[in-house]
């Protein structure tokens, strides 16, 4: 995913599909570089986890 793709979504108020590795993540911010973005899986559990914005998905 690219990183103006990735600010988009952050400052929707939709609920945009995006999936890291196979599984589906909400986006939490994107890091100042615009190299990386802290996610967390959608569910019960809210780990968040620093992931290249290269390996994002949106479905």
């Amino acid at each position: 995913m690219d990183v103006s793709r990735v600010k988009q979504i952050l400052s929707s108020s939709a609920n945009i599909e995006v999936k890291y590795q196979g599984s589906s993540v909400w986006i939490d911010q994107l890091s100042e570089d615009g190299t990386t973005a802290t996610v967390h899986l959608r569910g019960p559990l809210e780990e968040r986890t620093t992931v290249p914005v290269a390996d994002l998905l949106e479905e």
